[in-house]
This record gives C-alpha cells, sequence and structure tokens, in this order.
C-alpha cells in the first residue's frame, strides 16, 4: 500500500496557493481515468460540468510536485501513471461523452474547444448565457419569461442580465407570475428557438417559474442589477416585488442559520470572498461565522480583512452574492438546511 506523501516546505508557494478549489478538482479528474471521471460528471449540474471542464484544461500543464501537493490535500495517496498534460484534449472530449452522451458534451465541448451544437429544449441548460440571451432577445417578454424560467437559475440570472435592460423587469414579472405551461406553449417555444427536435406532444403541463423562481434566479445576479431590476418591477407591480423580495435569501440571513449547516457552507466558500464579505457584516453575524471555524482559521480571515484593508461596498455586496448563490446551491442538493427567508419548515 502506498503511504501518503508529506507536503514538501518549497510546495507552498505561490502557484500551488493560487489554484483555485474548481483546479485542483480538475486536477484529481485528470488522475482519476475517463471511467471513474465520467461518472462524477453525471452528477454535476450543467454550469459545474463547463467550470470543471474548463478547469481540466487550465492545469494540464502542472507538475508533479503540485499534484503531489493536491493529492494530500484530498487526503488522497494515488500516485499512479496520469494523462495529465498528455493527449488531455481527447482524454476530456472522450470523458464528456461517456458521461453526457454526445449531443450534451458537443455542446459543452463549444464553450471550451470548438465543436458541434445541441438540440431540445433540455439542452438549453447546457448553453451559454449569450447564446440564450442573443437567441431570445428579439421576442415577446412572455415567451422570454417561459424560455428563462426553464433554466438552472444560476444560468438564468446572467440571460437575464445580458438581456435589454428595459424588458428586464417585465421578464422577471412574467417568470414570477408563471404557473402550469401546457404542451401547446412547450411546442411554441421550441418553433420560437428554431431548433431541429419538435417537442413529445404527449407532455403533461409543466410546473415552472413562480415568485420563488424569480427570486432564486435573483440571488444570482450582481447587487446593482438586482436594484435596478427591483425598481423597475416595483413600478410595474409593487405586491409582486414585494413577494419576491421575502423570498430571496440574502447574506443577513445565514445570522438564522444554525452553527451545523453554516460549518457545511464555510467549507465551501473561498476564504478571500469571506474575508471580503465579512467586512460590510453585521457584528452578530460575524461573530457566529468565526465561531463555527476552527480558532487557526478564524484568525486567518481575521488576519485577510485586516491585510485588505478599505473596500468598496460594490465588491463586498458581490462576495456575500457568490457565497449565498453557493449557500442556495448546497441547499437545493440537500447538503445544507437554510433557515431565512423564503423557507419553510416545521
Amino acid at each position: 500500500m502506498a503511504e501518503a506523501v508529506a507536503t514538501p516546505p518549497e510546495a507552498d508557494d505561490d502557484a500551488i496557493r493560487l489554484l483555485s478549489g474548481t483546479q485542483k478538482c480538475a486536477i484529481l479528474m485528470l488522475l482519476l481515468g475517463e471511467d471513474e471521471a465520467s461518472e462524477i460528471m453525471k452528477n454535476l449540474s450543467p454550469r459545474e460540468v463547463q467550470q470543471l471542464g474548463s478547469a481540466m484544461y487550465s492545469v494540464t500543464e502542472v507538475d508533479q510536485r503540485t499534484v503531489n501537493v493536491v493529492l494530500d490535500e484530498f487526503l488522497a495517496i494515488i500516485k499512479a501513471q496520469t494523462s495529465v498534460g498528455l493527449g488531455a484534449d481527447a482524454y476530456i472530449r472522450r470523458m464528456l461523452v461517456k458521461a453526457l452522451g454526445e449531443d450534451k458534451a458537443g455542446s459543452v465541448l463549444t464553450r471550451i474547444t470548438p465543436s458541434s451544437s445541441a438540440k431540445g429544449i433540455e439542452i438549453l441548460q447546457w448553453m451559454d448565457a449569450r447564446s440564450i440571451a442573443e437567441m431570445i432577445e428579439g421576442e415577446h417578454p412572455q415567451i422570454i419569461g417561459l424560455i428563462v424560467a426553464h433554466l438552472d437559475y444560476a444560468v438564468a440570472a446572467d440571460v437575464l442580465i445580458l438581456l435589454p435592460e428595459n424588458i428586464q423587469h417585465a421578464v422577471l414579472h412574467r417568470i414570477a407570475t408563471l404557473d402550469s405551461v401546457q404542451p401547446e406553449a412547450i411546442e411554441q417555444l421550441e418553433r420560437v428557438m428554431q431548433l431541429q427536435f419538435q417537442a413529445n406532444t404527449s407532455l403533461r403541463a409543466s410546473k415552472i417559474g413562480g415568485v420563488k423562481a424569480a427570486a432564486k434566479i435573483m440571488n444570482f445576479t450582481q447587487a446593482a442589477q438586482e436594484g435596478r431590476i427591483m425598481r423597475d418591477l416595483f413600478k410595474l407591480d409593487k405586491d409582486l416585488m414585494t413577494a419576491i423580495q421575502e423570498n430571496m435569501f440574502v447574506f443577513d440571513n445565514l445570522l438564522a442559520v444554525d452553527d451545523k449547516n453554516l460549518g457545511v457552507l464555510m467549507r465551501n466558500v473561498e476564504p478571500s470572498d469571506l474575508a471580503i464579505a465579512l467586512k460590510g457584516a453585521d457584528e452578530r453575524l460575524r461573530d457566529k461565522i468565526l465561531g463555527c471555524m476552527s480558532q487557526r482559521a478564524a484568525a486567518a480571515i481575521v488576519d485577510e480583512m485586516e491585510a485588505k484593508g478599505p473596500m468598496r461596498v460594490t465588491e463586498v455586496q458581490e462576495a456575500q452574492k457568490r457565497i449565498v448563490a453557493i449557500a442556495r446551491k448546497l441547499s437545493d442538493a440537500g447538503t445544507m438546511v437554510l433557515a431565512g427567508r423564503g423557507e419553510d419548515y416545521v
């Protein structure tokens, strides 16, 4: 049995510290082999597949010392011949095809290497936000709302912001007032998108949209853009804007999250983001979050906060938004429980 390799002192250099969590996962994926890696890919969301696939291309030239450090960090003891840097293009392509099938893999690879396009309403999830926005921006807000409501919340937020500003609030209004979508509407959506596959006429009415969906989409938008859209929506429908706002989970709501679930969140956020976010946090929330961490980790965050000095309010708000987005993803995946606005508990 192989023994864990102690991290050499010189390994703690800038290059290794600058590796993101996604890049470290990418190194591990390249070490696993195509079959195992493809099984992992099957359990990721479209956005995660794109991010991880892109990261795999970015780490193909890492040296063995870096690989060792990453393996130690993951508490792994596996050191075998890998394809890191050797035929990575073919490796990544075959892995994505095994995990996702030809159509979805082709759509993902389009964003990280030249490849073929994808088809079908389901493939909306595998298109990049700009392509979707360009395809639908000339349509009626009702149609746009229907399309955006089908998307992953983070992608939907990107699409919403890429649309003309004068219709963004109207699209959000349509999403929040959607309920059931009949098969005829699905077929119309297919025609609007001008894709090759026609909708299945036996489709049942689909439950999409609603106030909670609109609120989750707004959770992924930038702070300044969120404020502008909500102000415009207020003019259109004050009550609906209030309902959406009440269902949004904001950074301050973390005060209502118990220590166990808050600890789960802290293990999934970037320390640099947390240091920035806490600079604008209420003192009680700051103490609560730091109290969920080890003394060493909490001290490191405090040191980083002091080292950063004064920061713009917008930078702090964006860091808080990123943490809230992670919290929402963990909540949707059942990894943690959020107690706050927009959540019901018994």
